[in-house]
């Protein structure tokens, strides 16, 4: 995926009453750090800012920051939303490179259909929703695809079952479930209707 280029405004003040003044007029207060260098309060477009995030990529979209003339390699990290309208209300920029590894949270996605499953009236039950990997920016994936086409009842596909791109690994558990094929619920209750019949047939004696 190509760069998004995105620009930023510098110089303007830490606080509160500044970083309202930047939102009632368009902009997003944020900070550029990373790489030794000192952080840089910078704004951003909020409509800007808000099209470069939804893209497949998401939060691990690779942005060209243009700040001041200067172009910056950056992810953006550590976004803070309102509690109620959940719109942005900063973001922090991390400078990267292109040869360095560095970690991030890809969504988990399940693909194909669980015939099996279906026809035994089980459930697929998702476990994790995320997956931390580790890897250059440029071979972060927009999403770990796991096909549950194969999955049986009873079944589980775990993190070591996953199949990643090459260049990307991760340090979670390879015994962590991912996705589960629950047995149907009717098969839990079963014995508990047996076990109750000769307690009823007490009662009429």
């Amino acid at each position: 995926m190509p760069d998004i280029t995105l620009t930023a405004e510098t110089g303007r003040r830490p606080g509160s009453s500044d970083a309202r003044r930047l939102r009632s007029s368009g902009k997003i207060p944020g900070v550029v750090y990373g790489h030794g260098q000192d952080p840089l309060p910078v704004a951003v477009d909020a409509r800007e800012l808000r099209s470069v995030l939804t893209t497949e990529a998401g939060l691990n979209a690779l942005l060209n920051l243009r700040v001041d003339g200067t172009s910056h390699l950056t992810l953006a990290r550590e976004i803070q939303r309102h509690p109620v309208r959940n719109t942005v209300v900063h973001v922090d920029f991390l400078v990267v490179s292109r040869d360095e590894v560095i970690s991030a949270e890809v969504p988990i996605a399940l693909t194909g259909e669980a015939v099996e499953v279906e026809r035994g009236d089980g459930l697929v039950e998702q476990q994790l929703f995320s997956l931390t990997v580790h890897a250059t920016p440029g071979r972060i994936p927009n999403a770990v695809e796991v096909d549950v086409s194969g999955l049986e009842l009873g079944g589980t596909i775990r993190v070591g079952d996953l199949s990643l791109p090459d260049g990307v690994t991760t340090d979670v558990d390879p015994e962590a479930a991912v996705v589960l094929a629950a047995l149907p619920q009717a098969a839990d209750t079963g014995d508990e209707a047996t076990a109750a019949e000769p307690g009823a047939e007490g009662g009429e004696g």
